[in-house]
């Protein structure tokens, strides 16, 4: 009888301790933030109402910004699609995953290109461990709801990479492009689907939207409201005010759900572009747009809100970019990742400490894009190329451009005075990007061309060092702008 009594004892100690253990791990999984990343298509830095486009109306994004930080130096980590969500979602620069652009490196008039350029994967490797991985580790359930687009023949889908829910469907809602225009609101509907049904433990929704990526769409009663508007003198497109008002719409949407499940408190919201806005939309003062590696075509917005943790209607002037979002997602939730990281945590920027370790941050492009930018170089407007091999390096206020093909081949260092294979701007005091002081600079110059050459050697950049053989020194290419589709 003492035997059964002492078995039945430490069987209910040992239940005890179980249903201990179990409530401080929900315990603990109830108190890790919930985070979403919202990730529009071709957003420009100048197409949102808080940073003073003239005729774009974003009222959601507008209160999201007096409700959480503003990055005024937010960049992508490439100029287009492809490539800047590798990055991001791998929390590595371009070099360490081999994706450059969207489908090949190697687009534009092939008698313009001085040299071949180097080889692009069509999308992220399986091998690369993703954000939507590491929080899959840490306990979160993981949602995606929109474009991929990394799933090219060397790349993998987003179930393979970290993704328990995956809706990618632009239909769905009434099935009519009017009602649901770029998928907007059924992709609103699902994630918010999502949330209901994993709101008693933390979980990740990363949003990216089709939407403003051409062609574009709205309702039809956006379009009749821009179309009723004056138009201003920046910007004046009601088609793309209006999809850019249907995609405010749709995050207003999933904001009010997040509220109204009382996840709000808990929840760490991120908004950003993944490149600038395409030729339909001036970025100035920025130079360029989507494609380049001028600040029209990387620099985005971005808002993060963290009630608890960020202060309201605070602006942070640190340069980050988007590698930065795997490491910060991590120290949000406590978890930790053996995988090489090239992005910095923003927690310390977020709590307002206003210190990264890093100096500085990296861009690589060793190939050829078609369909000239706004004040892009003379050279790339007169042959029709948004891009040529680039590689750039922004350090504090410092920006410098390292243009490969002058570079490798009209004598690299010795012939910096002469052979256009730099441009350094102070970015604080000429944003714009008008005013080139590689020569007047010098001891500048060679510090960032330092920082850049030392950071190739250890990332293990490529650089195209074959002359192409079907260059012809008098070609002038050809500019495709009115017929391209800015991929």
């Amino acid at each position: 009888m003492k035997l059964i009594k002492r078995v039945l004892r430490n069987v209910f100690i040992l239940f005890n301790l179980v249903l201990s253990v179990s409530w401080l791990s929900a315990a603990e999984n109830k108190s890790k933030p919930n985070i979403i990343l919202i990730f529009a298509d071709d957003l420009g830095w100048k197409d949102v109402g808080y940073q003073g486009s003239d005729f774009m109306e974003t009222p959601v994004l507008d209160a999201l910004a007096k409700e959480g930080m503003v990055f005024t130096n937010g960049y992508a980590a490439a100029g287009n699609c492809a490539p800047s969500r590798a990055c991001m979602i791998s929390g590595n620069y371009t070099p360490r995953h081999g994706v450059y652009a969207v489908g090949s490196t190697d687009r534009g008039s092939k008698s313009a290109m001085r040299l071949v350029p180097i080889p692009n994967k069509s999308g992220l490797a399986k091998e690369n461990v993703t954000f939507a991985d590491a929080l899959k580790s840490a306990g979160y359930a993981t949602g995606i709801f929109g474009k991929w687009h990394l799933d090219g023949k060397d790349g993998a889908s987003p179930e393979e990479q970290g993704f328990d829910f995956v809706h990618q469907s632009q239909g769905g809602w009434s099935g009519k492009e009017a009602d649901n225009p770029k998928g907007i609101y059924s992709l609103t509907k699902a994630a918010g689907e999502f949330m209901e049904e994993n709101k008693d433990k933390p979980f990740f929704i990363y949003l990216p939207h089709y939407a403003i990526h051409t062609g574009l769409q709205s309702r039809k009663s956006t379009l009749e409201k821009f179309e009723a508007k004056k138009p201003g003198e920046q910007h004046h497109d009601p088609l793309y005010a209006a999809c850019t008002y249907d995609l405010d719409d749709g995050i207003g949407i999933l904001l009010k759900k997040l509220e109204e499940l009382g996840l709000d408190k808990n929840t760490l919201v991120v908004f950003t572009s993944d490149n600038g806005g395409t030729q339909k939309s001036s970025q100035e003062p920025l130079r360029g747009n989507k494609g380049g590696y001028y600040e029209g075509g990387i620099r985005e917005p971005m808002i993060v809100r963290w009630p608890g943790v960020v202060k309201p209607g605070t602006t942070c002037d640190v340069p980050v970019v988007n590698v930065d979002f795997f490491p910060t997602f991590l120290a949000a939730a406590g978890a930790k990742t053996e995988k090489q990281l090239d992005g910095e945590s923003l927690i310390p920027l977020l709590k307002g400490d206003g210190v990264l370790k890093r100096q500085s941050i990296f861009w690589h492009f060793p190939g050829y894009l078609d369909d000239p930018v706004t004040r892009g170089r003379e050279l790339d407007v007169r042959t029709g190329f948004r891009s040529r091999p680039v590689s750039v390096i922004r350090k504090g206020d410092w920006k410098l451009h390292l243009f490969l093909e002058e570079w490798q081949l009209d004598g690299g260092r010795e012939k910096l005075a002469t052979n256009n294979a730099v441009e350094l701007y102070n970015i604080k005091e000429d944003i714009g990007e008008r005013k080139d002081l590689a020569n007047s600079n010098i001891v500048k110059r060679d510090e960032l061309l330092d920082g850049l050459l030392a950071w190739h050697k250890s990332v293990s950049a490529p650089l195209p060092d074959q002359q192409n053989p079907s260059f012809d020194s008098k070609a002038t290419g050809k500019n495709p702008s009115k017929k391209s589709k800015s991929k």
